[in-house]
């Protein structure tokens, strides 16, 4: 997560901070195919709370479509039940809920409430290509400062 700056030890307002501000960059991807207890795994390895489901379609970087996201939440609700023949395509957030990094994150907690999700796809505004996610713990962080 970026560091926000506040002036004047005024608390910054959702509304006036961009996706960009509060974001975890870089994404961390399995295909649809990729077994939970893999996914498990990346989660643990790289210490995050979500791994972005594409599918992967052709070998090159253009044929790839961002398809899904499963979270910790997703995993754990999985893990009750029979998770040794389960896939990141069963268990995955689908469709994606999205925003573009230039969004406020006054929309972005909204589309949070509004979906029920904890995290959002973060998108290049530009390319319309993921960059990274935003969480509900980024956005504490933000309210936290």
């Amino acid at each position: 997560m970026a560091a926000v700056a506040v002036p004047n030890g005024s608390r910054p307002r959702l509304n006036a901070l961009r996706v960009a501000d509060a974001m975890t960059t870089g994404v961390i991807s399995c295909s649809p195919e990729t077994p939970l207890r893999a996914v498990a795994r990346i989660m643990t390895q790289r210490r995050v709370h979500a791994v972005y489901v594409f599918d992967y379609g052709l070998e090159d970087d253009e044929s790839v479509e961002l398809w899904g996201l499963v979270s910790d939440l997703d995993l754990v609700a999985a893990a009750r039940g029979e998770i040794d023949n389960a896939t990141a395509r069963q268990v995955s957030i689908t469709p994606l809920v999205t925003v573009f990094s230039d969004d406020t994150l006054d929309r972005a907690s909204r589309l949070m409430a509004e979906y029920g999700v904890s995290h959002l796809a973060v998108l290049d505004p530009a390319t319309s290509r993921p960059v990274g996610v935003l969480s509900t713990l980024d956005i504490a962080g933000v309210v936290a400062a």
